[in-house]
């Protein structure tokens, strides 16, 4: 996906019914009130110093109540219903934020003013009762809001589950740079690629309630190759490349590797959707001239659907990435295509490239 280009994910051209509820049996609770908009402080957005400890949320348990928020593309309100009545059914507790199906009255492709979408991912890290904090669906919009989130305030309270993809990298960037929290990147619970695959809701849920089950320590895929052989270890980092490129030099994204903010020591993650290859190129390029890549110890590369042909793709892979010296893995798996896997964010695990395995040494949850 592209951060000059958005797009969305899951019908965009159908207008959002304000009628129909999304409370699904009684799994959601109330909305509750939200802060009134407000400027944004100017000194949210000044560099910061890395997060050294990664922080590990609790896992859930039956009962456990959960916020869905809504912090990029507007929500379709059958698909969140949908998506909630699955969360419902593993036993959550399910609370809908009160913008996750309002939209900009000026910018169609934006689930509500920046502030709206800001402030209900505040108030759902903020509150002592909601244990994880799910994302609806990406598009874009999840860099505009960085800015307007109150850090020092969600660095004073203990570590919460957050999960999500796609557009949403902003944020788990931002999470794991500035409050050294591990996250999930997992599917979006408002989309189809959700909903109908039983495969993606077993993921999430393992992740949530049993992070420690053998079947999620190890990422592999019939499709795995290598684009340079061999092992490495580091931490796990990264998500989609169009983030991550967007994402260069701004306070929540990385930097150059002697500043302490780039991928030095990490295995990356990237993946994409609907992007020429050319552009996948220019963004590689982009990575490698910032010198946010300068000591990354592995790349693992997932799914690039609707990128055009795997052979080309293969080529730029090669041709950008292969420079580095470091273990380069083909297809493991993880990205747009369905159905989507859940991979642990800030944790340490061990590439094979040559095996196509990515295997983590402890899971992003507690």
């Amino acid at each position: 996906m592209s951060a000059s280009a958005p797009r969305s994910a899951s019908r965009p051209e159908r207008a959002v019914r304000p009628e129909r509820s999304v409370r699904p049996e009684r799994a959601i609770r109330p909305e509750r009130s939200v802060q009134p908009e407000r400027a944004v402080r100017a000194e949210r957005a000044e560099p910061f110093r890395l997060a050294r400890q990664t922080l590990r949320p609790s896992r859930l348990r039956p009962g456990s109540r959960v916020a869905v928020v809504a912090p990029s593309g507007r929500n379709d309100p059958d698909l969140l219903a949908e998506g909630c009545r699955v969360l419902a059914g593993w036993g959550l507790d399910v609370q809908v934020m009160p913008h996750a199906l309002a939209a900009h009255p000026d910018l169609h492709y934006l689930a509500g003013p920046d502030a709206d979408r800001a402030a209900d991912l505040e108030q759902a890290w903020l509150d002592p009762e909601i244990k994880a904090v799910l994302c609806a669906r990406g598009g874009y919009g999840a860099q505009r809001i960085t800015d307007r989130l109150d850090w020092a305030a969600m660095a004073a309270v203990p570590p919460k589950i957050f999960a999500g993809f796609s557009d949403i990298t902003a944020l788990h960037e931002a999470l794991s740079l500035r409050l050294g929290v591990a996250t999930l990147h997992a599917p979006n619970v408002a989309v189809t690629s959700f909903i109908t695959f039983p495969e993606a809701q077993q993921g999430l849920r393992q992740a949530l309630f049993e992070p420690d089950c053998a079947a999620s320590r190890v990422l592999a895929s019939d499709g795995a190759q290598w684009l340079v052989p061999g092992r490495a270890a580091g931490l796990i980092a990264g998500g989609n490349l169009s983030l991550l490129a967007a994402g260069l030099g701004t306070a929540d994204g990385r930097q150059a590797s002697h500043s302490g903010c780039g991928f030095a020591g990490c295995i990356l993650l990237l993946e994409d959707v609907g992007e020429d290859c050319y552009r996948l190129d220019r963004m590689l390029t982009q990575l490698l001239r910032s010198g946010a890549l300068d000591g990354v110890a592995g790349i693992a590369l997932g799914t690039w659907a609707n990128c055009g042909s795997p052979d080309t793709i293969r080529r730029v892979m090669r041709d950008r990435l292969g420079g580095l010296g470091v273990p380069v893995s083909w297809d493991l798996g993880f990205g747009h295509a369905a159905p989507q896997s859940t991979v642990p964010l800030g944790v340490p695990a061990e590439l094979d490239a040559g095996k196509g395995t990515l295997t983590f040494l402890e899971p992003a949850v507690a």
